[in-house]
């Protein structure tokens, strides 16, 4: 596996760990549909909430946060869409980013965005 895939996957992982800590519950991974990924489903407060992960190593080219595009928004909206029938939810749902950054004495910082988008 590509080095930058070994680390989205560690960054999605450590994301959903402290998301966890916080109080969510994770209910799933990677969840695919087509050609949309969403990093993790979670639910928090009777709200189930799709959550893209981004990572960097570094701060040069920009804020993680930054990568997500329209594009990656409306695929991770028809994802969302399709495991929402899957599960015959009813109630809210909520479309977050968790920031994931490695500073170079290799501590992480998260940056949660409630309701990022829709």
């Amino acid at each position: 596996m590509a080095q930058h895939l070994q680390k989205g996957f560690e960054a999605e992982r450590l994301a959903g760990d402290w998301l966890i800590s916080k109080g969510y519950c994770l209910i799933a991974s990677n969840f695919r549909y087509r050609h949309a990924e969403i990093d993790l489903i979670l639910t928090h407060n009777g709200i189930l909430v799709f959550v893209e992960v981004k990572f960097r190593s570094g701060l040069n080219f920009g804020h993680p946060e930054e990568f997500v595009d329209y594009r990656k928004k409306q695929l991770i909206i028809r994802g969302a869409d399709h495991f929402i029938h899957l599960k015959d939810w009813h109630r809210d749902i909520r479309f977050d980013i968790v920031s994931v950054s490695k500073d170079p004495d290799g501590n992480f910082t998260y940056y949660h965005f409630e309701d990022a988008f829709y």
